[in-house]
């Protein structure tokens, strides 16, 4: 078994660079690291962040006494798994998966969560300290798009979180003492790059180029049409689902073009809203990346 320096899960475990601070809590873990649980109020609050529901397998990394699974699937009829490297935590979660009644959609395994193959979940929930989310950064943006990562206390660096919540929690004695900070992130699918786009539209008959420049969720863009280089308005990507605007002008109008799509891996297909009011259609689009450009990790 690999040796590693883990600040881990719903369970954190904490280095004991912080020994004084970690005088209060529960001293158990594994070698030089002890285990600090999250307040059963900071996992039920990062669950409901996270709208996790039946629908959902949830993964912790670093999962303690289990508290994040079992509560997801005792409180919110999900499924899924947590990993640890302490014998003693995972035989206490597996049993008290059982007790809860959950032992069926909540297990517990032994695994380096740097390892942990992360492909069926729709959430991931961590308590790791920001160098340990940005060295599993370039793993979790490599998900399905649309997957929920709720981190407790610690960020991802440069990949700045959609949503962020401050919890009070009195008896806190570790990280931020008295305040737990939750943050979400939703994995977004990759568009930074030139696509090839068709509408059919008059005022498109050659097709449209569009160009994304992509940080993480955040986007800017252009579109080419008929000779004209046009700024995007708004474009964003949440998940899977893209949306941007223009403003076009054939002949003597200008006429604005709002568009929504979903992006699979190569392509996106949606709807675009031209014009406004009584005139308005509502005409099919899909585009075809032809170049990409690689974004941040």
């Amino acid at each position: 078994m690999k040796q590693l320096k883990r600040i881990w899960g719903a369970g954190l475990l904490l280095a004991l660079v912080f020994p004084l601070l970690l005088l209060a809590e529960e001293e158990r873990g594994v070698g030089n690291v002890v285990y600090v649980p999250t307040p059963q109020v900071v996992v039920e609050e990062m669950l409901r962040m996270a709208k996790v529901g039946p629908a959902d397998f949830v993964i912790d990394l670093g999962s303690g006494d289990g508290r994040m699974v079992r509560t997801a699937a005792r409180k919110f009829g999900a499924r899924g798994f947590g990993v640890d490297l302490s014998d003693d935590l995972l035989r206490e979660s597996n049993a008290l998966a059982i007790s809860d009644g959950v032992a069926d959609r909540a297990r517990f395994i032994k695994e380096n969560l740097f390892e942990t193959d992360l492909s069926k979940a729709t959430v991931i929930t961590t308590y790791l300290l920001p160098e340990m989310n940005q060295q599993l950064r370039p793993k979790i943006l490599n998900l399905k798009p649309g997957t929920r990562v709720v981190a407790h206390d610690y960020h991802m660096g440069e990949w700045l979180p959609d949503e962020q919540k401050d919890i009070p929690v009195p008896e806190k004695t570790v990280g931020h003492p008295g305040l737990s900070i939750i943050y979400l992130w939703t994995v977004p699918a990759k568009v930074g790059g030139r696509w090839q786009a068709q509408i059919n539209s008059p005022a498109h008959t050659g097709g449209l180029e569009l160009e994304f420049s992509q940080k993480f969720q955040k986007l800017e863009g252009s579109a080419k049409s008929g000779g004209q280089t046009i700024a995007l308005l708004a474009p964003a990507i949440a998940g899977d689902q893209l949306s941007f605007a223009f403003f076009i002008k054939p002949g003597d109008n200008v006429t604005r073009h709002q568009f929504t799509g979903t992006v699979k891996v190569d392509t996106i297909e949606g709807t675009v809203k031209v014009g406004d009011g009584a005139a308005q259609q509502q005409l099919p689009w899909s585009a075809k990346v032809v170049q990409r450009t690689a974004g941040p990790q």
